[in-house]
């Protein structure tokens, strides 16, 4: 099948029903989208689909194909970060990092839905998403600007 992830189209062989993490993971290479869970609870592999955060540990392979898939790899560059990514470093989010991926993710599809969110707006779009180190109001902090970078921009 024929996967377009990040930008670049991707030809891989495998099962319709694996699991777009191992695909991304283990076919292509993309080792920025984290395994956690495993059952969507997690929020630790979340990706885009055409725009709209997923959890890839439950998307299957076959429902990306025609679609977009954008991970962390693909969010932003080093040099030009996404603005989830500038506030997540301004914010010093990160401690082990490993939820971080995701939780980027899921903070900029949900500014892209709600490009000013109240605290309650984001307390419900990040509730899916576990930070074993407890960064929460590191994280709200860096949502709440980068909510404001990209209405400025």
């Amino acid at each position: 099948m024929r996967l377009t992830v990040d930008g670049t189209t991707h030809e891989v062989d495998v099962e319709d029903d694996m699991p777009l993490l191992w695909v991304l993971r283990d076919e292509i290479g993309i080792k920025g989208v984290k395994y956690g869970c495993g059952i969507a609870q997690c929020g630790a592999c979340t990706v885009h689909l055409d725009g709209v955060a997923v959890r890839s540990c439950q998307t299957w392979a076959v429902d990306a194909v025609g679609a977009e898939v954008t991970t962390i790899n693909g969010l932003g560059t080093p040099a030009a970060m996404h603005a989830v990514q500038e506030a997540w470093t301004e914010h010093q989010v990160a401690q082990c990092g490993y939820c971080q991926s995701g939780q980027i993710m899921q903070a900029a599809s949900m500014l892209a839905a709600i490009p000013d969110p109240t605290d309650e707006d984001i307390d419900a779009e990040m509730s899916g998403n576990l930070c074993r180190c407890g960064t929460y109001p590191q994280i709200r902090a860096a949502i709440v600007t980068a909510a404001a970078k990209l209405r400025e921009a």
